[in-house]
Parts: C-alpha cells; structure tokens; sequence
C-alpha cells in the first residue's frame, strides 16, 4: 500500500469511528446530564436549593411532547428535551402554571410554605387546601393565578445575578413564562449561560427547549446576548427576568 492509500485508509478509519462515538453517545437522564460547551461549567448548587431540585429532574426517553389531551403537540420543533412529569388531564398547566408546578413541587419537597397569589391579591396556600389533595391544590392554582399575577409576585433580576430558578415573563393576555432550568459559568471569561424550560398552550408536557437563534449553543442560552432572548416560541426582553421573593 502506497502511503497516500494507507492515509486515506486512517482517515476514513477515524472519520467513521468519531461519527460512530457522536451517534451512540447517551441521552441525558436527567437535567444535569445536559452536555456542556466546551469550557463551561455548571455553576455550583446548595443541594437544598432550588437550582439543585431542577439540576435533578428526570427526563424522558419519548421525546414527544404530549397535550394533556395525550395527543402529540403540533409543534415538535421546539424542544430538546422532555421533563418525565405529569401534565394532567385537564387544559389548565399552561406557560405559567409549569413555572408554579415546579415551585411548589421543590418546596413541598422542602417541607416550605408553598402560597401563590392572584390578580386580586388573593393567597392560594397549601396548607388551607390539603383537603383537595395535591393535584386538586394544583389545579385551584392553575385556575386562579396566572402569567400576570405570577409576574406581580416575582422581584425583578440582575442579568450578572442570573441563577437556576429565575423565571422570564410577560404577564397578560396574551403572555407567556419560562423557567431558567441549569445555569453554567465559562472557566476563563465567567460568561454565563443557561437552559430555559416552558410548557405552552394547551396544557402540555414541560420541555427543554432548543435555541433556534444559536443552534452552535443551544440547547443553552448565553446572558451575555440577553437584550432580546428569542425563544422557540416566543421572544422576551431583558427587563422581564424575575426571581423569586
């Protein structure tokens, strides 16, 4: 074999053996084994914290989103991964009741206070609803508070304080929320990005979603493009970053 043959042979060899090792690596399991840009690293979480609670969270193997009706949403482009909670059967966890969901699921967790407010001021704790059982505490929620009210609840955020939690909303009719899922940190420049998770209308399954603006980074965000922050399926601004009081 001459040498140009025997170089074209390694390369090919290599070529294969490295798409090979692309196409069977794993599906992550769970948030925090979401890949990484090459130098980031996840920002560090006190394991009682809400950022820790999300990092857990388990995904899907299906990554089908589903509406609460079991059909498959129309729109399958905008996810890349798929949370493995329930969405219920009812049409009522929508953008701003997933954020909810997952709030009063880590406190619930945490044996906290768990207390949603709607437009009229009105508390929705669940300790004066545990008659209703979980879902039914749930559900009252879901009817009663939503993007707008939510929006009135949360504390606005500083970019450079950005943390796994925060939530980006515009309240009204219509509005929209997601929730800020994972952070990570560059190890030299110290930028930040960050994984964003929504449900959408109707009811459907909570979802990772895809940056479409920046397909080389996605499915991560980066803060230091935050001015406008154009999701799959609904564009936010900077001053709609929230965090929780």
């Amino acid at each position: 074999m001459n040498a140009a043959a025997f170089f074209f042979t390694c390369a090919c060899t290599f070529y294969t053996s490295f798409n090979r090792n692309i196409h069977t690596l794993p599906a992550p399991e769970k948030i925090a084994q979401i890949p990484l840009p090459e130098g980031y690293e996840r920002v560090l979480q006190n394991e009682n914290s809400f950022g820790f609670y999300l990092r857990e969270l388990r995904l899907k193997k299906d990554n089908t989103v589903y509406l609460y009706n079991g059909q498959p949403k129309s729109n399958q482009t905008a996810q890349y991964a798929v949370l493995n909670m329930s969405v219920g059967n009812k049409d009522l966890q929508q953008c701003a009741d997933a954020v909810m969901r997952l709030r009063a699921e880590y406190l619930k967790l945490q044996n906290k206070p768990i207390c949603f407010t709607d437009n009229n001021r009105k508390k929705y704790c669940w300790d004066q609803y545990k008659q209703r059982g979980w879902q039914g505490y749930l559900e009252t929620v879901f009817g009663m508070c939503g993007t707008l009210s939510l929006e009135k609840e949360l504390k606005q955020r500083d970019w450079k304080e950005l943390t796994a939690g925060d939530v980006l909303i515009k309240g009204g009719s219509p509005g929209h929320a997601v929730l800020v899922i994972d952070v990570a940190r560059h190890k030299r420049t110290g930028e930040l990005i960050y994984l964003l998770a929504q449900s959408y209308m109707p009811a459907q399954d909570i979802h990772v979603l895809k940056n479409t603006s920046n397909k080389s980074l996605s499915p991560w965000y980066s803060a230091a493009s935050s001015s406008i922050i154009l999701t799959p399926e609904w564009t936010f601004y900077a001053p709609q970053l929230r965090k929780w009081p």
